[in-house]
């Protein structure tokens, strides 16, 4: 049974989630139509491109990203904390970024607050609040990424109508072993579908961009020009837009981007993917190497230190990285986790608890 999305995206049962989106129609989000030999190529990088601009305006960060053919993956981290120690004036500066906003507010910014009545600033007051939550909302951030590039495909194809086949699908990621699990999946996409051979070699996920990054300035690949220039489509004069029209693309495309959250394996920064960067890497790689394909692959050698840290079973990480949206429901985590969950969303049973116990239950020796 379908669920209401306030349930699914609850900041109370953790701020991590990993969501996916998928094109509706048969020809290709990114890469080349085998059908008509047009390339997509350059949409990955809108798509990246926009995801680091949004990060930078609200208080969500990225922990891993893959953009694949059809369809898109997202490791993301909701800091509501953050978004409530802003200012009133960075809660709207940041709003405005992207939509117009009331008049009140553009006059508030441009510095004429002083001659505003207590009224007046009462009602900024409830706007900011209302926009202060918006900028920590799961679905407002995918709202404004999956918008803006629909707008611009729809505008190089020439065509109208939608662009994404429905909502997103998200997954509540409850403990370490979750993060773990999704960001390697997600990272890992590209050499599942046989798109990569290795995981530096995957273009447009998280994991080879953090990889470039690593190499010597001299040894970098060449800035990333996926971005190919089309013909924007005309903005409709301010006049006729609604306060809740997202700015043109023109616009957009100048904000900054927001780098990728940072890894800490030491658990003292308080926003950071809780795993020291070189462990992931072993894991990732090692995990990479185990998936040929058909057969499921087994981890030789010694087991990578996270697994053995947070009492995961290798073999069954391996399956999990590799369906974890079959295996999986809404929500991903530990046994005792995915109880606590059903508790508090008062259901009987959620997807993934058979997967959960044969892989994240620590086995009695």
């Amino acid at each position: 049974m379908t669920r209401p999305r306030s349930t699914l995206v609850s900041l109370s049962d953790t701020p991590w989630y990993h969501v996916v989106c998928r094109c509706v129609r048969r020809a290709f989000l990114c890469g080349e139509d085998a059908h008509s030999g047009q390339s997509y190529e350059h949409r990955r990088g809108w798509i990246v491109d926009r995801v680091k601009q949004l990060a930078g305006v609200f208080a969500i960060d990225v922990a891993a990203y893959a953009v694949m053919s059809n369809h898109y993956h997202l490791v993301l981290r909701v800091d509501a904390e953050r978004a409530q120690s802003w200012s009133r004036e960075e809660v709207l500066r940041r709003w405005t970024q992207l939509f117009d906003g009331p008049l009140l507010v553009r006059r508030l910014l441009s510095g004429q607050g002083e001659a505003m009545d207590q009224a007046t600033l009462n009602a900024i007051d409830e706007w900011t609040e209302n926009y202060r939550a918006r900028l920590c909302d799961l679905s407002w951030f995918m709202r404004v990424l999956n918008e803006t590039v629909a707008r611009q495909a729809n505008a190089e194809d020439n065509v109208t109508g939608r662009f994404w086949e429905g909502r997103f699908k998200s997954q509540a990621l409850l403990d370490e072993q979750a993060i773990l699990t999704a960001m390697a999946y997600v990272d890992l996409n590209p050499i599942r579908a046989a798109m990569a051979e290795t995981p530096e070699d995957s273009a447009h996920t998280s994991v080879a961009e953090r990889m470039a990054e690593l190499k010597p300035e001299t040894e970098s690949a060449p800035p990333r020009r996926s971005r190919r220039e089309v013909a924007p489509n005309k903005a409709p004069p301010a006049s006729v837009r609604s306060l809740l029209a997202l700015r043109h693309e023109a616009h957009l495309a100048e904000l900054p981007q927001q780098p990728l959250m940072p890894f800490d394996g030491t658990s003292r920064l308080r926003a950071a993917v809780p795993f020291a960067f070189e462990d992931y890497l072993e894991l990732v790689e090692t995990t990479g190497r185990c998936l040929h394909p058909g057969k499921r692959g087994k981890i030789a050698g010694p087991v990578p230190k996270l697994l053995q840290r947070l009492e995961i079973d290798p073999e069954r990480f391996i399956d999990c990285t590799t369906n974890l949206l079959r295996r999986f429901g809404s929500a991903v985590g530990a046994p005792a986790r995915l109880t606590e969950l059903c508790a508090a969303r008062q259901v009987r049973y959620l997807r993934g608890m058979g997967a959960a116990r044969e892989a994240f239950e620590k086995k009695a020796a």
